[in-house]
């Protein structure tokens, strides 16, 4: 997608405006191309946005099977595409009882099926299969959702465990993955356009699914093109997270040359905060090499998710050290998958489940070894077990993590759960090895659904019009660095500190309904003064406005902007002092899925009895609005 396909006419003109398109046609790529393909109609040397989803479950994950998702790794893709799916409940012929499309496709998308099971799933539905018969899958096909409970327990034993129909060293299982692994390959390769035109691009991708008693450590494999190993590992092969980045070096890079991999944690939230402790998994302390492996592997994070937002902890909302009212945005009120089933329910994650703590403890980190192991940027994703790729419409939510839940009266998610988030990333073109890039270079953020364009730059000599200046994209390339970057070493005889420049524009919106104004623009600086650690949030543009909307309509009213434009120097610098800076881009408040959901079935919360799949509708506990917003990487001084 260019700017031109998610913009309003006047957006358009000013996004056209900032990103200066390339003109010489033949100048050399900042890139490698690994394919065979040629270059896209609409190439830029300046980079544009691409709108995608890294998270995709199908029926091929045992999580989505259990929930009865029947789409499959093809019906994603042409999800993703705009084209009209089928979604459950199912008629007695198996006919889809409803249907879902996206109102604007996709960019690009990878469905990252769980490894873990996929030969355990495929040996259950095939009949004749060794171990079709045996007690695990008959209760699979009986009672799936005890099946899932039964068997995601198993990988979250130490050490994992698999069935003992998988035979000796789960060579059965093995074999029987061979298929899906492949059924995904196919249908990667066969929704990729590789015209000119560029439509749409995929990523071969899993989910390698460590969860320790259930504490989310999941990673998303994304390959670079179509070399990829000839299985995915999963846990029960590859247990701990150094075991992975080997398996990618050996199985991978050694193995099948053109062969590369990012891996992407995601939903911190729910780590109970293991995902950024300061240790590996086994309690084994940082050393400099695991610090300088894990930001080459990890050069991205998931913040956002149909599981909620990973950016600050929701106690920081409630005047914590760090006061951000905004950090209780979308939090599930528990720490780990399984607290989700306890009575007692609200126990936010601690320190090591949030990225803005992260990137502050990777600041302390790289002192002491040399390497900063949180050097990552942002992404954001569904983790659609629908296999619904990019479904973030609050409106139209289908329900990803209750996968459409079978109530024939009532909510199709859970009610802490929400439509999730997309990836953005900043490329010459939408191809594989373009896209590739971005993720490696951390030119990347994340939305909270809509499709914000946000552009950041930062640097020493950044001019003070360059929110004005026509030539805004060249400029600020030439004149500092962008989003997931370092900063270069401060001039000599330079005084001061960096000054950082950042664009927006709305989502538009599509033909499903408008897109929501912006609010304001934030930038988020973390830093280490003496030791401790430091946090600034300063509005450069914008504010916080009377902005509202009518619930009973979802009907938005008050001011807002189409585009903002702000700059901003540090006053606070001191060039002995390691820091990072990211933005924060907030819409108007609008309808939150549940709103609009309660609002189509008619619920009248003064009438009477409620059935009891909308009780939610009638929770004061329940927010009625959201504030959408996108994030951006940051960039990073280091002295």
């Amino acid at each position: 997608m260019t700017i031109a396909r998610s913009a309003t006419r006047g957006a358009v003109a000013a996004a056209l405006l900032l990103l200066a398109v390339d003109a010489r046609g033949a100048a050399p790529e900042p890139f490698q191309r690994t394919e065979d393909h040629p270059r896209c109609e609409h190439y830029t040397a300046l980079r544009q946005p691409f709108f995608g989803d890294l998270h995709v479950h199908t029926a091929l994950s045992l999580d989505a099977a259990t929930q009865n998702t029947r789409n499959r790794p093809a019906d994603a893709y042409r999800f993703a595409r705009g084209e009209e799916v089928g979604l459950q409940p199912y008629d007695r012929d198996g006919r889809p009882l409803r249907s879902a499309k996206l109102a604007r496709p996709l960019d690009f998308a990878a469905v990252t099926d769980h490894a873990e099971f996929l030969g355990e799933v495929h040996v259950c539905q095939t009949p004749g299969a060794a171990g079709y018969d045996s007690p695990a899958c008959m209760i699979f096909r009986r009672w799936p959702r005890l099946a899932f409970f039964l068997l995601n327990g198993r990988s979250s034993d130490d050490p994992p465990l698999r069935y003992g129909f998988c035979g000796e060293n789960r060579e059965a299982c093995h074999e029987a993955a061979a298929g899906p692994w492949q059924e995904i390959r196919d249908a990667a390769r066969a929704a990729y356009d590789r015209s000119a035109s560029c439509s749409f691009t995929t990523f071969v991708g899993y989910e390698w699914t460590k969860a320790p008693g259930s504490k989310n450590l999941h990673r998303n494999v994304i390959f670079r093109n179509e070399n990829v190993p000839v299985l995915p590992a999963s846990v029960f092969d590859r247990p701990m997270v150094r075991d992975l980045w080997d398996w990618i070096e050996k199985e991978c890079e050694r193995a099948h040359p053109g062969c590369e991999a990012v891996v992407i944690p995601h939903n911190s939230n729910l780590s109970a905060g293991l995902m950024f402790q300061e240790s590996e998994e086994d309690g084994t302390p940082f050393t400099r090499d695991y610090a300088a492996r894990r930001a080459a592997r990890e050069p991205l994070v998931e913040v956002m998710q149909h599981k909620g937002d990973s950016e600050c902890s929701p106690l920081a909302a409630d005047g914590g050290p760090a006061a951000d009212e905004l950090c209780a945005f979308e939090k599930v009120p528990y720490d780990r998958c399984s607290a989700k089933f306890t009575p007692s329910r609200w126990t936010p994650s601690g320190r090591g489940g949030w990225v803005r703590d992260a990137w502050v403890d990777g600041l302390l980190l790289e002192r002491a070894l040399g390497h900063n192991p949180f050097k990552f940027g942002l992404v954001g994703g569904t983790d659609t077990h629908l296999g619904t790729a990019g479904a973030t419409s609050e409106k139209n939510h289908q329900g990803h993590g209750g996968a459409g839940l079978l109530a024939t009266e009532g909510l199709r998610d859970d009610v802490e759960f929400n439509p999730g988030g997309l990836t953005v990333l900043w490329a010459e073109e939408n191809s594989r090895d373009s896209l590739f890039a971005a993720m490696e270079r951390r030119e990347a953020y994340a939305t909270s659904g809509p499709r914000i364009v946000v552009r950041f730059f930062g640097g020493w000599k950044q001019p003070a019009n360059l929110c004005s200046d026509p030539a805004f994209a060249e400029n600020g390339y030439a004149t500092g660095v962008p989003m997931g970057s370092d900063l270069p070493p401060r001039p000599a005889g330079e005084t001061g500190g960096p000054s950082f420049t950042v664009w927006a524009a709305r989502d538009p919106g599509a033909a499903d309904g408008p897109g929501n104004l912006l609010e304001r623009i934030q930038i988020i600086k973390g830093w280490i003064r003496k030791g401790t650690s430091r946090e600034k949030i300063v509005d450069v543009a914008g504010g916080a406005s009377t902005a509202s909307v009518d619930l009973a309509s979802c009907t938005p009213s008050g001011p807002g902007a189409e585009t903002l434009c702000g700059s901003w120097r540090d006053p606070d610098f001191e060039p002995s002092e390691p820091a990072f800076y990211y933005v924060r881009v907030l819409e108007n408040p609008s309808c939150r899925w549940t709103t609009w959901a309660c609002n189509a079935a008619g619920i009248r919360c003064d009438a009477g009895a409620v059935p009891s799949g909308f009780a939610p509708c009638c929770d004061a506990s329940v927010p009625r609005t959201i504030q959408e917003r996108a994030w951006t990487s940051p960039i990073w001084y280091t002295p």
